[in-house]
């Protein structure tokens, strides 16, 4: 069962699974700005990543000397979230440790994700309590895809990515064991903008660390940005599935990501992992804004 908040510009959805967000639908068009989830490109359209962010070096990593697994982009996505909040414009689901989750991930946690609707933005907002007796170490990211193209299109050489940027960016890429290179490149802009030809995503995400954007846009043919993601993340990824051209991008605010090829393996040492006190909170959010017609 999905449930759905709205107001006189938006109409969206949710399933509880995973608390993922599935459908933004403009109510003056009905334009729908989500990935479907056809499993032939993407099952999904919005999976949350935590406790992790990506893959972790061979599948594990270390905290107090013992050894834990945990799949890429961690367990929420596929866990049952109970909403606790309903309002007609904003929804609250939560999602506490168990004995199975204990197992992989030793922490006590209270992880909650609300969705509020503002104007013609969708802010997606997320608290993580820690409600155990050690600091508890953890990695938070979206990976919300978007259609591109808009307009039944068969690929998407006149739609680009616009950046809050006016230089060119660096950027890293993953290896086939979803582990980053050491290296990165330059990914250049003009006046910020980049289009994307049809072999744009052949090698897989893009990823922009250190703060270099705060604000992604997806342009349709007239250069009109119809989905525009705002965040204050130290990474965002850009993807959309390798050599499939797959009818949508995804734009992915990261609190953390998978592990370099270089990694040792400690969860405390994992590159923009975050950490809550005793009795601490961890209180952030992004917003999707939609550019209608």
């Amino acid at each position: 069962m999905r449930y759905k908040i709205e107001n006189e510009h938006l109409a969206v959805e949710i399933d509880p699974l995973g608390a993922e967000l599935k459908s933004i639908k403009s109510k003056i068009t009905g334009r729908e700005y989500m990935w479907c989830g056809d499993p032939k490109y993407y099952k999904r359209t919005s999976p949350i990543l935590f406790p992790v962010v990506g893959s972790l070096k061979n599948k594990q990593y270390v905290f107090e000397g013992k050894k834990y697994t945990l799949p890429q982009h961690g367990f929420a996505r596929d866990l049952e979230f109970e909403r606790i909040e309903a309002k007609d414009d904003e929804a609250w689901f939560m999602l506490r440790y168990t004995d199975k989750t204990y197992e992989n991930y030793p922490f006590e946690f209270d992880f909650r994700i609300g969705y509020k609707i503002i104007g013609k933005t969708l802010r997606v907002m997320w608290k993580i309590y820690n409600l155990g007796e050690t600091p508890m170490y953890f990695s938070i990211g979206s990976h919300s895809e978007f259609n591109c193209p808009l307009n039944g299109e068969d690929n998407k050489r006149e739609y680009a990515l616009a950046f809050d940027a006016e230089h060119g960016l660096l950027v890293s890429k993953i290896d086939e064991e979803g582990l980053m290179y050491n290296s990165k490149t330059e990914l250049q802009l003009t006046n910020g903008k980049l289009n994307i030809p049809d072999d744009f995503f052949d090698e897989g995400a893009y990823i922009i660390e250190n703060y270099q954007v705060s604000e992604v846009s997806l342009l349709d043919p007239k250069g009109k940005p119809y989905i525009t993601v705002n965040f204050d993340a130290p990474v965002v990824g850009i993807w959309s599935p390798e050599k499939k051209n797959a009818p949508f991008v995804a734009i992915e605010p990261w609190f953390g990501r998978c592990d370099r090829e270089s990694f040792d393996g400690r969860l405390c040492d994992r590159e923009w992992s975050n950490m809550i006190d005793v009795g601490g909170i961890f209180n952030r959010h992004y917003e999707i804004t939609v550019g209608e017609d």
